[in-house]
């Protein structure tokens, strides 16, 4: 029988024509990178390959690696391997990868969003005859609004926050939908606070897009200047000595989870934004239809739910195992978060 192109090995999703894994989950020698978030950029690696705007994400989280940045659409062979980059939406720098070899092509999505979100490259369709999708939010309850609504839906409660004389604390994941909450807060408004993992990140990234100016929250911040204003934080400092210091303040937290029923309740949040940085149900199925592929591989979130339905619609889809997270990469407080809390 032969070889597939791409295999799910114990270390990760292997190209073994080319001796090179795609965002692999335990050390190897050489790794294309999809994106900067902590399950699919891992450490331990030889040699990384990702695009050139996730370098210095890679760089801030990992330290010193070895690593080269391609441009969009750049091709590199490895043993006649063909490879390229290809914007997957997500966050910045977050890229599909394209495999191609004796005219087979396959697409390896990371993870991905449709919706172009005003600050990370939108979304590229590429065709292929295999696509491995993510299937975070795989199931038809999950359908989001348009971004410009929601964010209306946040500066109106931080608005209304600040009416009241309390500082709104808004928690997103420090890289990725920390910066696309900064971008989209109205400064008019007040001032924008940040904790020190979104900060740092924040730091790393603005070189390479247009992010409003921020406050970080040092042990010296008094109380009367958060008053009114908002601080952006990851979801770890929720319950934190760290957050004290904003009362009398309200929570939100504004990802995809959101939309579940009692989510906010659980997290003892007071509101629930739902945005998120993955498709939504429709976007997963317009863009399966969209590539082409008459294969369809399954690989982390609602994996079996997604891929029954394809089968239904008779494609040739099945699940494999991976330890990607998705979006719950922003609901797990992560140690590097942790650490920053001041």
């Amino acid at each position: 029988m032969k070889t597939p192109l791409l295999q799910f090995t114990p270390k990760g999703i292997y190209c073994e024509q080319a001796d090179v894994y795609l965002d692999p989950w335990r050390p190897v020698d050489k790794a294309i990178i999809s994106h900067g978030h902590a399950d699919h950029s891992r450490w331990g690696h030889q040699k990384y390959i990702t695009h050139h705007k996730n370098v210095p994400i890679v760089q801030h989280r990992l330290g010193d690696v070895n690593i080269s940045g391609k441009d969009w659409g750049e091709t590199f062979s490895l043993n006649n391997v063909r490879f390229s980059l290809h914007p997957a939406g997500h966050i910045v720098g977050s890229s599909q990868i394209r495999v191609e070899h004796k005219g087979e092509v396959w697409i390896f999505t990371g993870d991905y969003k449709i919706e172009d979100d005003g600050l990370t490259t939108p979304f590229e369709l590429v065709k292929c005859h295999t696509f491995i999708t993510e299937c975070t939010f795989g199931l038809p309850a999950f359908q989001w609004r348009p971004q410009q609504e929601v964010f209306n839906d946040i500066n109106q409660w931080w608005a209304q926050n600040k009416s009241e004389g309390k500082t709104s604390v808004l928690f997103g994941y420090s890289l990725g939908k920390a910066q696309r909450l900064l971008k989209h807060l109205d400064t008019s408004i007040g001032k924008i606070y940040t904790h020190g993992a979104v900060e740092n990140m924040t730091e790393v990234l603005r070189p390479l897009v247009d992010l409003p100016p921020t406050h970080l929250i040092t042990k010296d911040t008094k109380k009367d200047e958060l008053s009114g204003n908002i601080v952006v934080a990851p979801p770890s400092a929720h319950g934190s000595t760290w957050i004290r210091k904003m009362v009398p303040y309200v929570t939100a937290t504004a990802s995809g989870w959101m939309a579940f029923r009692g989510a906010r309740r659980r997290r003892a949040i007071d509101k629930g934004f739902v945005l998120s940085d993955h498709c939504d149900w429709s976007g997963l199925l317009q863009t399966v239809e969209a590539t082409g592929a008459e294969k369809i591989i399954c690989t982390h979130g609602y994996t079996d739910i997604f891929s029954k339905y394809l089968q239904e619609l008779r494609y040739d889809a099945r699940t494999e195992a991976t330890q990607y997270e998705g979006e719950l990469s922003e609901v797990n407080a992560t140690e590097q978060e942790k650490s920053e809390v001041e």
